[in-house]
């Protein structure tokens, strides 16, 4: 049977890439596929025959703020607008695409609510780990976010349903984790652990190849699409760090030309780089510990440096540290020597790669983009897929 599966994101590279993914392997077994965002990003990536849906596009603001005061900030500031913005969007999407299955990003909260103003069947997809495993050093946020939820609810004149988490489907939730990362923590129902979904990406960027030294071991930095406003100093002191090492180490950064405007000699600088030609190819990622990064890094074994800055951050950094598979350092004063340690350590001391690969190893099995299409086609038709390796529900 041919499903009709519409996707609701946002425009947010680690949102999009793997909602892509799944859209790949959905079509590749026979289904169709439209999507509701914004089109100036989606278009470039499914290309000129795909149906989309447009929302336009809301500005994310940069801001410093960490802790609860970061998620504040990123509620009032743009998940509560960016909703709103896109309510009505959402609302015809849903009504003319008539999909078996609406797909949302977790917080792309009015796609969830399309789905249940028009009787659709629905299924969240976790990209991150804020909301899946909460941070326990915020006992406050738990009940501040559910007083969000509600002002989501009041946007619309559907009756407000207590019962109901917007971030969470009833019918299936997607997490692209698994419990190699997540431990025993208690997870939603219907809740399936994928792994990271990695399929093509179109407009890969250039990279400067003919500038690779094989003779030096190779470390990536960087700290995701959303964070440079913050990270000068951070990468000033990466750099001090790995500069001793530069006969036997040569870094890559990820970094804009305002960030790192005279990278040294001994480093790769780009402000986009071909990230999954590059990871089979690295010994080691320095990272701010977005879940996107860090899983596709040990996807492909690669242990980790992490300098989590906020959000799910610390959490996602805090389960590399506990399996083993990196080591977490403070983003705003580790020294250059303390960085330089850690990316020794987890060059040098081969447990950090071994267990990278055992948690790549999970992964694997666990099925990433195939095992969530298979999810959405069972929830389509009314069937089961087959179990993955780590489910809970």
């Amino acid at each position: 049977m041919v499903a009709r599966f519409l996707f609701v994101i946002l425009p947010v590279t680690s949102h999009l890439n793997p909602a892509l993914a799944i859209a790949q392997e959905l079509v590749e077994n026979g289904h169709e596929t439209a999507w509701c965002g914004a089109e100036s990003d989606l278009r470039p990536l499914v290309g000129p025959a795909a149906t989309v849906y447009p929302t336009g596009k809301r500005a994310f603001r940069q801001y410093a703020e960490s802790g609860m005061a970061a998620a504040r900030v990123l509620w009032n500031g743009y998940l509560i607008p960016v909703n709103r913005f896109i309510m009505a969007a959402a609302d015809r999407a849903v009504a003319a695409a008539r999909p078996d299955v609406v797909v949302v990003d977790q917080y792309a909260l009015a796609g969830a609510l399309a789905a249940v103003r028009h009787g659709a069947r629905w299924a969240t997809l976790c990209t991150g780990a804020m909301e899946l495993t909460p941070p326990a050093e915020l006992p406050e946020l738990a009940a501040w976010v559910r007083a969000q939820l509600a002002r989501v609810w009041a946007m619309t004149d559907l009756p407000a349903d207590d019962a109901l988490d917007l971030r969470f489907s009833p019918h299936l939730v997607i997490a692209l984790t698994t419990s190699a990362l997540t431990g025993a923590a208690p997870l939603p129902g219907r809740c399936v652990l994928v792994g990271p979904a990695l399929g093509r990406r179109p407009a890969v960027p250039g990279f400067a190849w003919d500038e690779w030294d094989q003779g030096r071991r190779h470390v990536l930095v960087t700290v995701g699409t959303a964070s440079e406003h913050m990270a000068s100093d951070f990468y000033a002191r990466a750099l001090l760090g790995l500069g001793p090492m530069a006969d036997r180490l040569q870094p890559v950064l990820v970094a804009s030309a305002d960030l790192v405007p005279d990278p040294p000699r001994y480093a790769l600088s780009a402000p986009r780089v071909p990230m999954l030609d590059l990871l089979p190819r690295l010994d080691a990622v320095i990272c701010h510990g977005g879940m996107g990064t860090v899983t596709e890094a040990l996807a492909h074994g690669v242990p980790l440096v992490l300098a989590p800055m906020r959000h799910d951050q610390p959490v996602v950094a805090r389960q590399v540290a506990e399996a083993g598979a990196g080591i977490e350092v403070s983003f705003a004063s580790a020294t250059p020597a303390a960085i330089a340690d850690a990316v020794s350590a987890v060059l040098e001391e081969p447990g950090y790669r071994a267990c990278a690969r055992a948690i790549g190893d999970s992964f694997a099995a666990a099925g990433g983009a195939r095992a969530a299409a298979a999810h959405l086609a069972a929830l389509a038709t009314g069937g089961q897929a087959p179990a993955p390796e780590d489910e809970d529900g």
